[in-house]
């Protein structure tokens, strides 16, 4: 965590009156809530619907809430959700199509919704895995107009993670537990003797133009060293860790081992990784009529390389099993993403972990890929 841009120090009010301002701004205000027994992304109407007081209990294919003593709002870890269901929707209607009585066919372009979105409580792996989805989805040949219309001028308020889960592993990935970059407010929350409290660090002008508008303080020196010690903290309690190697070396290296068929016999290739996950971004498209068939519209939705038809050629799927399926995705995930994106596809949120009906822990993949490779 850096502290070079202007910091300052909000109270539990003048969060609430953040989320004021910016639903005024005609803004759709976008946090963690409680809902259907998780924590939740949601459009929010107060900053009191914030997930005050309550945790989490993690682990592979198990997620549970728990009630927290100190009524903290961020101290939770990822949900079943990421920011990716707002900026890069399940379901996208791209075009539709009428055909008149004299059999001339209009087509009409969807025009993309660009919702003027402010988003609270990025985690720092998640402020991380937005980056790397607006290279995919906005950069290179083929780019995507909505993404690219919902992005655009996204307002990001990161929450700095205090507590990490037991399934997280941000710090082997570069990804946390500190924001650096990428947000236009950041907050730390302390929770002490001094009371219940946000430090506060400004990412843009955008972000301190809304920072002037709300009540705050000057940061003290001791909020700021508690904000500082507690994101440090985080650091030794994270659950999980890849292995101190070259992921990608190892990803290429390794297409033919025997860990495969293990990790394959566990596997129900039902695609929850995928969809969890907040950087994977396959969709497919699919037309629909109806039952006249003079109206058809073009969809764009999530596709998942676990499902049998997404290498579908003619004649059949490249990738039929199992163990062809997995191994397509970690090795791009944490290999081959370098080769079209320069980066990793991982951030180390540990979604796929908790949300595997069957467990499958991706750090535990690797480390014994890793252990097969030295043998």
């Amino acid at each position: 965590m850096t502290t070079t841009g202007a910091t300052a120090v909000l109270d539990r009010s003048g969060l609430t009156a953040l989320v004021t301002e910016l639903t005024a701004e005609g803004r759709t205000v976008v946090g963690p809530t409680v809902r259907d027994g998780a924590i939740v992304l949601a459009e929010l109407d107060s900053a009191e619907q914030l997930p005050y007081g309550w945790g989490v209990e993690l682990e592979a294919g198990h997620y549970r809430l728990r009630r927290r003593e100190d009524g903290a709002a961020f101290a939770h870890s990822a949900g079943p959700q990421s920011w990716k269901n707002f900026l890069h929707p399940q379901r996208e209607r791209l075009w539709s199509a009428d055909r008149a009585p004299d059999g001339t066919v209009a087509i009409s372009a969807e025009a993309a919704d660009r919702p003027s979105y402010a988003f609270l409580g990025v985690r720092p792996c998640d402020l991380r895995a937005i980056a790397i989805q607006d290279r995919v989805l906005t950069g290179g040949r083929y780019q995507d107009g909505g993404y690219q219309e919902r992005r655009r001028g996204a307002f990001l308020i990161a929450a700095e993670c205090t507590e990490p889960g037991a399934t997280c592993f941000c710090v082997s990935m570069g990804s946390g537990p500190g924001a650096d970059t990428g947000f236009d407010l950041a907050l730390t929350e302390v929770v002490d003797d001094g009371g219940h409290r946000f430090f506060v660090r400004v990412g843009s002008a955008a972000g301190a133009e809304l920072l002037a508008r709300v009540p705050h303080r000057a940061a003290d020196a001791t909020t700021q060293d508690a904000a500082l010690a507690a994101v440090s903290g985080a650091v030794d309690k994270m659950g999980r860790a890849m292995p101190p190697v070259s992921l990608r070396q190892l990803m290429g290296s390794s297409l033919a081992a025997e860990r495969w068929d293990d990790v394959a016999s566990r596997c129900l290739t039902c695609g929850n990784c995928t969809m969890v996950c907040p950087t994977c971004f396959c969709a497919t498209t699919e037309e629909v009529t109806d039952l006249t068939g003079d109206h058809e519209e073009r969809w764009q939705r999530w596709d998942s390389c676990f499902d049998l038809d997404f290498s579908y050629v003619h004649g059949g799927p490249v990738r039929s099993s199992g163990r062809s399926r997995y191994r397509q995705w970690l090795t791009h995930k944490l290999g081959t993403w370098h080769d079209q994106f320069d980066s990793s596809g991982c951030v180390g949120c540990g979604r796929c972990i908790v949300w595997c009906p069957v467990g499958i822990d991706i750090t535990e993949e690797v480390e014994a890929l890793k252990e097969e490779s030295e043998r």
